[in-house]
């Protein structure tokens, strides 16, 4: 084995003595390395107990040999750290790992020199990717008893190059877990806060970064993925910590920044905001729900029932408790903002824009984007009952352009609808009354308005999400429920194979939730609603869909 050994040790120094050759053959140099490493997981340190101290000290035999050690560390410490589990037995591991903390302290003054005087950017930049490697298992006093911190936030954050790595190792560091024995508080915020600073100068805050993204390199893409992560495990670890901060600036602006992650155009890097916004919300909505319940529904205090009236306080009556809700208040209305936009297709709605722009009927359903909506929903609920105010009358906002064709498109239309669908159950039932009234008043007026078999399916679709979605009104509104069944007949009659589809759907789900309204004589009515039904069928199965017509015989 030691010859083996020593061949490979010559064939790697040979293969990475010059900058050229390192460059030129670093595949084979990787294979290299990686035959090494597995050397090292049978030799090391009984056989090899020299190993540490020799990679030290050939790094300063040159620089491409040096960057080339780092490659063999990191992936020393990926194999040892991160695969060992799987890879060898437990108690081999565990010596590994031992041996590996016992002769860190070279290696890590080895990295320290590296990143405080070479020049070299790929050195640097190896360096870097060795070092994010052992942060999560390295002794917690290299990281916060030495000038690690403040090289990383000095020297490497703003450079190009390096900002994404860097960034990637304050992200680890920002997620270490520190137990209560150490006082590191102090450094993590200043960590959070220079960073932060730093960001600002590379991204300012009033940046739309909903434009600039999809116009940027993927190194520049790359670095707003990464502030996203940072910004989410540090808030995930250690919110409490920016909280607490007599300066509510840097938690406004770290939120903000998510804000504006938030509404760029790419589905991985909103589900990683989404997930953070929806533990805030959850958290911030808990904290309210401990208030006494007289205070969170005043009318329990008045002799009404028991919270019989559901839904989201009013605002005002929790403007006097010291909540932490508060401090995100212009946060949380723009957070409202985005969860809309970005609302995705709920299972219910079976049309949908294909790549040419047509509206057609759906037939694949997408796991991914419901499991998506369903945490989107999620959110907005939780964000609707911290303020169903703000939550009403940004949407009515929004209807209220999409009527006067201000931001008219099938993409606002559909996600707004969509979200106004989700919160159902969210409002009180006067508070739904009222908003329900205006929003399905103005989309009938819109399918009057707009002309083209594709604007008239978007709004149809969207009218019958909403009402599938809101039993309680149409059991107390027998007009509107009326009105909305005979709607959706029309709508059973449209050429639209997926509007006659949601439309027979859509029916379905009313009649079995207000099934009882359909067979008592309403006041006013000639004779009950199902019967007047009954008389027309003849009509309704002529049109429908063939897979829909068993429903109706």
């Amino acid at each position: 084995m030691e010859g083996i050994r020593n061949f490979i040790v010559n064939c790697i120094i040979e293969h990475s003595k010059t900058e050229e050759k390192l460059k030129s053959e670093r595949a084979f140099l990787n294979k290299l390395n990686l035959v090494l490493v597995s050397i090292l997981k049978q030799e090391w340190p009984h056989n090899w107990p020299t190993f540490i101290n020799e990679i030290i000290s050939s790094c300063h035999t040159s620089l491409s040999i040096c960057e080339n050690n780092m490659a063999i560390l990191r992936l020393l410490s990926e194999e040892v750290f991160d695969y060992s589990q799987d890879q060898m037995t437990s108690t081999k591991a565990r010596n590994l790992k031992t041996t590996m903390c016992q002769e860190f302290s070279s290696i890590f003054q080895l990295c320290s020199e590296v990143l405080n005087t070479a020049t070299q950017s790929s050195l640097i930049k190896a360096t870097l990717e060795t070092l994010l490697r052992f942060l999560n298992w390295i002794p917690l006093g290299y990281v916060f008893e030495t000038p690690i911190i403040n090289t990383l936030l000095n020297r490497f954050l703003d450079v190009p190059d390096f900002r994404n790595v860097t960034l990637k190792c304050l992200t680890e560091i920002g997620s270490l877990q520190v137990g209560p024995q150490f006082s590191y508080d102090e450094k993590l915020v200043q960590m959070f806060t220079e960073t932060l600073t730093t960001v600002s100068k590379i991204i300012p805050l009033s940046l739309d970064l909903r434009q600039t993204y999809a116009a940027s390199n993927s190194r520049d893409q790359e670095f707003v993925l990464n502030l996203a992560l940072f910004l989410t495990n540090f808030f995930s670890v250690r919110l409490h910590l920016i909280e607490r901060l007599p300066n509510l600036d840097y938690l406004t602006h770290g939120h903000f920044y998510l804000i504006r992650i938030s509404q760029i155009d790419d589905r991985e890097i909103f589900k990683i905001c989404l997930e953070y916004w929806t533990r805030l919300v959850q958290e911030l909505y808990e904290e309210m729900q401990q208030l006494p319940i007289t205070d969170i529904n005043p009318l329990v205090s008045m002799g009404v029932s028991g919270l019989s009236n559901g839904g989201a306080p009013n605002p005002s009556t929790l403007a006097n408790y010291p909540l932490r809700k508060h401090k995100y208040a212009e946060v949380l209305s723009s957070l409202r903002t985005v969860m809309i936009e970005k609302m995705v297709r709920p299972e219910e709605v079976l049309i949908v824009e294909n790549d040419e722009g047509e509206i057609v009927r759906e037939f694949v359903k997408e796991s991914d984007t419901i499991q998506l909506y369903k945490t989107t929903r999620e959110c907005l609920v939780y964000l609707t009952h911290l303020d169903v105010v703000d939550t009403e009358n940004i949407m009515a906002d929004k209807l209220a352009k999409q009527v006067d064709g201000t931001e008219w498109s099938w993409a606002n239309c559909n996600t707004l609808c969509w979200a106004i669908g989700s919160i159902s159950g969210a409002m009180n039932e006067e508070t739904e009354k009222r908003f329900l009234v205006t929003v399905i008043k103005d989309l009938l007026g819109l399918t009057e308005m707009k002309r083209g078999k594709d604007n008239k399916a978007v709004v149809a679709s969207n009218i019958m999400y909403i009402v599938g979605q809101y039993p309680r009104f149409l059991k107390a509104h027998w007009k509107f429920l009326k009105t909305v069944v005979n709607k959706l007949f029309e709508f059973m009659h449209e050429t639209h194979e997926g509007v006659q589809d949601m439309a027979c759907d859509t029916f379905i789900k009313i009649a079995n939730k207000c099934k009882r309204h359909f067979v008592v004589h309403q006041p006013g009515e000639p004779e009950p609603f199902i019967d007047e039904i009954i008389g027309s069928m003849s009509k309704i199965p002529a049109t429908c869909p063939p897979q829909q017509i068993p429903h109706f015989l």
